[in-house]
């Protein structure tokens, strides 16, 4: 049993209590616990069949936790959960992380109306019975329904990083196999969208039994859907899709371009074989005369020279033009990870960071970046202990003499992350700010204001001569909180006329700017940076789901301004603050 999914029991045993009404440091007790286990980078089981070791020699991990862990290893289950399970309906789990909604209300749904899941909530809120209850409103009903309408959207879907851990699961897994002579993963997780419906895994062995027996033994199975000679589908814990295919290596290219898609790629590159008189289909690429030979399919490359086209990248596959691209020799040289000099958007424990100024830069310093900025929240942020203006040029000063001691080897630029007032204007006063010489703006609360209002206070903030750049731009949280309503097109335009950049935030749940605006910015010319928005050293690999939205929106290193050299960010960020 791997990390992640002890994780996700004690993780299922606060969500439990909470609904049950137990003290929130019991609660808190098994989050921590799971983002511990989680955080791990060794296995919770070789931890404790280590004599020498004990699991509670881990931060957050106490004697109840290490105890539960070692029974769900030996047994698969936890009691106490067990118990927990039946106690509390499982569709009050998802009901409270429905937004706007938690525990308590979750709780008094069930025990006023007896809502036991979404679907029954949805009823409830059509039939205008919620907000008859106390604590309820007419406006927290629609604020349900529209909430309920975006998970329905999404929540068949995985989120990148989750997908990313399963695929490295799943590769770790299947890869002591000798006869597994080739392994990657095709789909749309290869082709980088911001979600991810199911797993592809494209295989090349001479044993496919070999193989297969070694999925049905993957910790995380759920149930075997099905299986033949070379393709098997299982479902993992969740509920997750994964689809495994095994072919032979001359057939290995032409597989990975079929099962990669995207379907509408897919159906042109077809119909471009077949006006060459050519087949294309998951086993190679055919003469329509002779169906028996194929002329390509062991590389990708040769099953696009094929068709008398370079190679294109798996994020470009969305029939968005990258046809003609590759025709005329215009493929976009897309940006990789390698490119980013720095990281533009972080915190750090002055307010909600896991980890000091020091050792954030010492953890950008072992990348081999040259630069950081630090951009902590502002005061508006109480519950991040955000920072006023005496606090925050504390911390400047601190990052001076930092950056005196570190003599040029590196630098940080002195940040902050400021709240634009529900009201408009800024959350720190003009003279503070002019002090900066990085100001993300984010839009943090009110974020239920009509369209208009909130556009407005976008747009004030663009204009004020201290601000370098919107932050998250749309405010959307994947699976969980629809983008707040603004008129884009608007805020595109003032970034243009004003010269300011806008955020593209690597964190997956964001990934904001998604890639269409992404590439609607970068054709008006607007400058764009690709943070983290790191609350911890870790943070910094989010850099690379960033990455990955950038090159769905067809981005060179060239339009993103975290690939600029330190003096020449530097030159920018100070023609920036000019009148």
């Amino acid at each position: 049993m791997d990390n992640e999914l002890i994780a996700s029991h004690f993780d299922e045993m606060a969500e439990l209590l909470e609904i049950r009404g137990e003290s929130t440091f019991r609660v808190r007790a098994y989050r921590n616990g799971a983002k511990s286990i989680r955080d791990l980078t060794e296995s919770v089981a070789s931890i404790l069949a280590d004599p020498n070791r004990k699991l509670t020699d881990l931060p957050t991990i106490g004697d109840a936790i290490s105890e539960k862990c070692k029974v769900l290893l030996e047994t698969g289950k936890i009691p106490q959960l067990e118990e927990l399970r039946k106690e509390v309906p499982a569709g009050l789990l998802q009901i409270m992380r429905v937004p706007g909604l938690g525990a308590k209300k979750a709780k008094a749904l069930y025990e006023s109306l007896n809502i036991t899941n979404i679907d029954e909530l949805r009823a409830a809120c059509e039939q205008k019975k919620v907000r008859e209850l106390k604590g309820f409103a007419a406006k927290t009903e629609e604020s349900i329904l529209k909430s309920l309408d975006q998970l329905a959207s999404t929540s068949a879907r995985m989120l990148l990083d989750e997908a990313s851990y399963l695929v490295e699961s799943l590769r770790k897994h299947l890869q002591v196999i000798p006869s597994i002579k080739q392994l990657e993963f095709a789909g749309s997780y290869r082709r980088g969208k911001e979600t991810v419906g199911d797993l592809d895994i494209v295989i090349v062995s001479k044993h496919p039994d070999a193989a297969m027996d070694q999925l049905n033994s993957f910790p995380r199975l759920q149930e075997v859907l099905a299986r033949g000679d070379t393709k098997m589908s299982i479902r993992v814990h969740g509920g997750f899709q994964v689809d495994m295919r095994v072919v032979p290596a001359e057939s290995f290219g032409a597989a990975m371009q079929y099962f990669t898609g995207s379907k509408e790629h897919n159906v042109e590159i077809r119909g471009r074989a077949k006006k060459l008189g050519l087949r294309i289909n998951e086993y190679g690429v055919y003469r329509e005369e002779d169906l028996d030979h194929p002329i390509a399919g062991e590389t990708e490359e040769s099953v696009y020279a094929a068709v008398q086209l370079p190679w294109i990248a798996p994020e470009l596959r969305e029939s968005r033009g990258e046809f003609e691209m590759a025709e005329q020799g215009r493929l976009p040289q897309l940006i990789t990870l390698a490119d980013l000099r720095g990281d533009l958007h972080m915190h750090t424990t002055a307010t909600d960071g896991e980890n000091t100024l020091e050792e954030m830069v010492a953890a950008a310093q072992a990348r081999g970046w040259e630069y950081i900025a630090i951009t902590d929240h502002s005061q508006r942020v109480s519950v991040a202990r955000g920072l006023d203006g005496t606090r925050l040029r504390a911390q400047w000063q601190e990052i001076d003499r930092l950056n005196e001691k570190l003599e040029g080897r590196f630098w940080i630029f002195k940040g902050i992350e400021c709240d634009i007032l529900e009201k408009g204007g800024m959350d720190l006063p003009d003279d503070v700010l002019a002090e900066a010489d990085w100001v993300l703006a984010s839009v943090h609360f009110g974020q239920q204001q009509p369209r208009e209002q909130i556009t407005d206070r976008i747009l004030g903030a663009i204009r004020h001569p201290s601000v370098s750049c919107v932050a998250h731009p749309t405010g959307r949280l994947l699976g969980r909180r629809p983008p707040y309503e603004v008129d884009l097109d608007a805020v595109m335009q003032a970034a243009q006329e004003h010269g300011k950049l806008l955020e593209l935030n690597s964190n997956p749940a964001r990934l904001d700017l998604h890639d269409i605006h992404c590439q609607m910015a970068a054709a008006r010319g607007i400058p764009l940076v690709i943070n983290s928005d790191a609350h911890s050293i870790h943070h910094f690999d989010l850099l690379k789901f960033g990455i990955l939205t950038a090159r769905r929106a067809q981005l060179e290193a060239t339009a993103v301004w975290n690939t600029l050299s330190c003096d020449e960010l530097k030159k920018r960020l100070a023609n920036l603050k000019q009148p």
